[in-house]
């Protein structure tokens, strides 16, 4: 079995919402960032045992919060031992507009996994994109690298995008699923 790990950060609970559907699908652990951008010493060994890693992070003025950067900056340490090397890795982001720039953050996760030297799961879901398409449908924003989700600033975090909330939980089983067929047999 693959143990697979949801590290996130939310500002203001939308990003955790979808953040628990996707470990939902995952059937993963959560890890959430603080607010001071830290994580546990026990939340570290987590994401070093992990088969999955999953990042999750809200865009703010187009990149990821400060938060999350600094615990990006922090997983260098593993970086310099290529502790997570060869791990399956996943994405998502949040903003209020519907592009909101979430490209910039997407790729940015895409990027530090990559750095980590590990494999990427894309979205893997086709965009509903047609005339009768709503914010209810999976991947209701065309993304393709990652999950991208949108809350309007207005909205309370129990009015996430029912589309998002199915495409989050559809994502993390996909990247659970890639993880297991990248497990050597015991």
């Amino acid at each position: 079995m693959t143990k697979t790990v949801v590290v996130y950060y939310s500002g203001y609970g939308h990003t955790a919402k979808l953040a628990e559907r996707v470990a939902q699908g995952a059937a993963a652990q959560l890890v959430a960032i603080d607010t001071n951008g830290d994580l546990t010493e026990a939340d570290w060994a987590t994401l070093d045992a992990a088969d999955a890693i999953i990042l999750g992070a809200p865009t703010y003025m187009g990149g990821a919060p400060w938060q999350f950067k600094k615990f990006a900056d922090a997983s260098s340490k593993r970086w310099f031992g290529r502790v997570w090397s060869d791990k399956i890795f996943g994405g998502f982001t949040n903003s209020a507009s519907p592009v909101g720039d979430k490209g910039a953050t997407i790729g940015y996760l895409q990027v530090l996994a990559s750095q980590h030297g590990g494999i990427w799961v894309s979205l893997g879901f086709p965009p509903a994109n047609a005339k009768a398409s709503t914010a209810a449908d999976i991947n209701n924003l065309g993304g393709s690298v990652g999950l991208l989700a949108r809350s309007p600033s207005d909205a309370s975090v129990d009015e996430v995008h029912t589309g998002d909330l199915a495409t989050a939980e559809a994502y993390g089983a996909r990247v659970a699923a890639v993880a297991a067929r990248f497990k050597p047999a015991a």
